[in-house]
């Protein structure tokens, strides 16, 4: 086949594809810094240490990325037979998403834009 082939093309994607479990949380109504604030906590620590963490965690953001964490755990044992006992948090980072835009009205018939941010936040595991 020619090297340009579409078919090779994909073989070769497929070859470099990431095979550490994930969990991707899309659309997620809350802004990025704020996520990252929870995801600085964690990143690094095993998955028992990063649950309990997001459990006493007071930030909305922490119930969202413990309902991924679960999430990534379970794709863990299910798609991958890896333990859990075993397994870290690799890689974790919200990326920003679309912006909801609202109109405020303001004294003298002005109007403030208010901008409801949202966020694409993931998570990889790995095995120690």
């Amino acid at each position: 086949m020619a090297k340009g082939h579409r078919s090779q093309i994909k073989r070769e994607r497929n070859a470099q594809k990431d095979t550490r479990p994930s969990a991707k949380l899309s659309y997620a109504r809350v802004s990025v810094q704020k996520a990252c604030f929870v995801l600085d906590a964690i990143r690094g620590k095993d998955v028992r240490t990063a649950l309990a963490i997001l459990a006493y965690n007071p930030r909305y953001a922490s119930s969202l990325i413990e309902k991924l964490l679960k999430s990534a755990i379970a794709n863990a044992e299910n798609n991958n037979g890896m333990d859990a006992a075993n397994l870290y948090i690799a890689e974790c980072y919200a990326n920003k998403g679309p912006t909801m835009k609202r109109i405020r009205p303001r004294a003298q018939g002005r109007a403030y834009r208010i901008e409801k941010r949202m966020s694409h936040i993931t998570i990889v595991l790995d095995e120690r």
